[in-house]
């Protein structure tokens, strides 16, 4: 399934980090960006943890919250927050359901070898939790810095 812009993003509840619950209904009235991504302490993802992590401070002047969701545990994603001082919420999607939800658990292929996992996509979803824009097969640099402008610009 892919996100169409100006559709109602699809309602999840995740267990996250620092013991919380994130449910889109409960975001309703800010902007979210949801960036999917792989696995924990991978140096791609790594970066684009960092690079997010960066412009932290900018995402929250623009009302925007930053939540990473990787199928990774919550004991992952507690290590890799605290290893790399982030201080957004990372969301575990252990069961994958709302990474099949948001079409982002797709088949890869490596070396010729097929397997499933995350494809790196980012979503950004208006106050009223609509998709305002996604952004597949992301490349990370500069992604974080065009992410923002696009929230900033959403209002």
């Amino acid at each position: 399934m892919s996100l169409s812009i100006g559709t109602k993003a699809p309602a999840f509840s995740l267990p996250a980090t620092d013991g919380r619950e994130i449910r889109l209904d409960d975001l309703k009235g800010r902007k979210v960006v949801l960036y999917f991504y792989p696995k924990d302490n991978t140096s791609g993802c790594t970066l684009e943890a960092q690079n997010f992590q960066a412009l932290r401070k900018d995402f929250a002047a623009a009302d925007t919250e930053i939540v990473g969701v990787s199928p990774d545990s919550l004991k992952s994603h507690d290590k890799f927050r605290a290893k790399y001082g982030l201080d957004f919420a990372l969301a575990s999607d252990e069961a994958r359901t709302m990474l099949e939800a948001y079409g982002v658990w797709t088949q890869k292929s490596m070396f010729g070898h097929k397997y499933m996992g995350v494809e790196r996509t980012t979503v950004l979803i208006d106050r009223e939790g609509n998709v305002a824009r996604v952004w597949n097969k992301v490349k990370v640099p500069g992604h974080a810095e065009e992410v923002l402008e696009a929230a900033k610009a959403l209002e």
